[in-house]
């Protein structure tokens, strides 16, 4: 039976008894009686509410101290008491699973903060107290940049941008490198990891110093049996033809070998972190006028070359390494364009960004390819690129050189249709004639 008419039934009752006592009795007896009886009904229903109400406000909601009553408030507390003691279960269920995850994540070598919705801190584990100084027992409420005082991680934090780690030099209590990655989650509150790097950047170091000690200690020998064996040939003092073609065969190499050694000294020195940007107003159309010339005598009338200026704006930047980038852009078209491809160079300015590019009608590369492109050493085709000359360091260099500059690059390619190269230079960067000073 449902219990709205459960708790009508002792009425119904009542009033029945009261009926007939009525035609014994006297009225006024025994709507006094009434009265009386069902006051006492409502003092009832009152004092258990009282109870309810205290045991919302001051217990611990658990099941042992839930109110015991009889009739229909007793069903309604027994439905209670089964809701706190589900509920009690869940928790503690709740509890267990927490417990073990805040035991597995205290013994992670990363560190990990958990941040609420103003940023401030929620818990973290150990490594996060070593790796920011932090106290769980001491710093739990207090906003994060409290605690990590430094300007460019409040910038980091302030602007929302969480798709690239943030490098960050932790020397409060030992010289660290850390890389803070935030990972947003729920409505607004953020995870916060840590990751001690001063390990792997010390190699690091010590693999670029090696490179470049070694490449600069290579380019002086390679040079003189360069200069020798271009002397050689020169003065065609060999007479037989397999000693020419080994004579030819052997400079070839040496010259091979020594744009690597320049790649690998032009990359080490792009990738200093000491090697501070030296920028200058680029004249981006004298610039481009001198490496178009470049391509037609690399091309040596083997492809149709067009360059197309469509703005005379300039770049802040450093020429000789935006010289560099777009060279290995422009040989590589040169270089993987069959005889007969077009090649097309070009400057814009589209909303408000430069705009440099390079398109040709060569083999083109596999989708699969592009992501890795500028990767070090890596090669679509080793066979072909070996036949061109090339050092597999060229667009590596692009993107350290459009790191440096802020600036991105996009590649467009099909397969036997050509490629295009577009290097997206910021809005900032971009130097009108009207605000070129003289």
């Amino acid at each position: 039976m449902n219990t709205f008419w459960l708790s009508l039934v002792p009425i119904v009752w009542l009033t029945v008894i009261v009926a007939l006592l009525g035609i014994v009795f006297d009225t006024a007896i025994v709507l006094g009686l009434y009265g009386v009886i069902l006051l006492g009904i409502v003092i009832y229903h009152l004092y258990t509410l009282h109870c309810l109400d205290q045991w919302l406000r001051y217990s611990d909601y658990s099941y042992s101290t839930v109110p015991d009553r009889s009739g229909l408030w007793g069903v309604v507390f027994a439905r209670l008491a089964r809701f706190v003691r589900r509920r009690d279960k869940e928790r503690l269920g709740l509890n267990i699973s927490l417990e073990r995850l805040q035991r597995a994540t205290s013994v992670l070598p990363e560190g990990i903060v958990i941040l609420g919705d103003k940023d401030q801190i929620e818990w973290c584990n150990s490594s996060a107290e070593l790796h920011l100084g932090l106290d769980l027992g001491m710093d739990v409420g207090q906003h994060v940049t409290r605690m990590v005082r430094q300007v460019r991680f409040v910038a980091y934090l302030d602007a929302g941008d969480f798709s690239k780690p943030f490098l960050l030099k932790q020397t409060r209590f030992r010289d660290m490198l850390l890389s803070i990655q935030i990972v947003p989650y729920g409505d607004s509150e953020k995870l916060l990891i840590s990751r001690d790097i001063t390990r792997f950047e010390k190699l690091e170091i010590m693999r670029r110093d090696f490179v470049a000690n070694v490449s600069h200690e290579l380019r002086t020998p390679l040079t003189v049996i360069g200069g020798f064996l271009e002397t050689l040939l020169e003065e065609n003092k060999i007479s037989g033809d397999m000693e020419k073609n080994a004579l030819r065969l052997m400079f070839d190499q040496t010259t091979r070998m020594r744009r690597l050694v320049e790649d690998l000294l032009t990359l080490s020195q792009l990738e200093n972190a000491g090697n501070n940007l030296t920028e200058e107003k680029v004249n981006i159309v004298q610039l481009l006028q001198g490496l178009y010339q470049e391509a037609q005598s690399l091309s040596a009338g083997r492809h149709i070359i067009s360059l197309d200026l469509a703005s005379h704006a300039m770049l802040f930047g450093n020429q000789d390494e935006l010289r560099s980038a777009f060279e290995n852009l422009i040989s590589n078209a040169v270089r993987y364009t069959p005889d007969n491809g077009v090649i097309s160079l070009g400057w814009t300015v589209e909303n408000g960004k430069g705009l440099f590019y390079v398109q040709d009608s060569g083999i083109g590369i596999e989708p699969n390819h592009i992501p890795r492109l500028t990767e070090r050493f890596y090669r679509v085709d080793r066979g072909r690129s070996r036949e061109t000359g090339g050092t597999g360091l060229g667009l590596a260099i692009v993107k350290h050189v459009l790191n440096r500059h802020q600036a991105s690059m996009e590649v467009t390619s099909q397969p036997g249709e050509g490629s295009t190269f577009r290097i997206w230079f910021p809005g900032d960067r971009v130097l009108y004639a009207e605000n070129i000073a003289e």
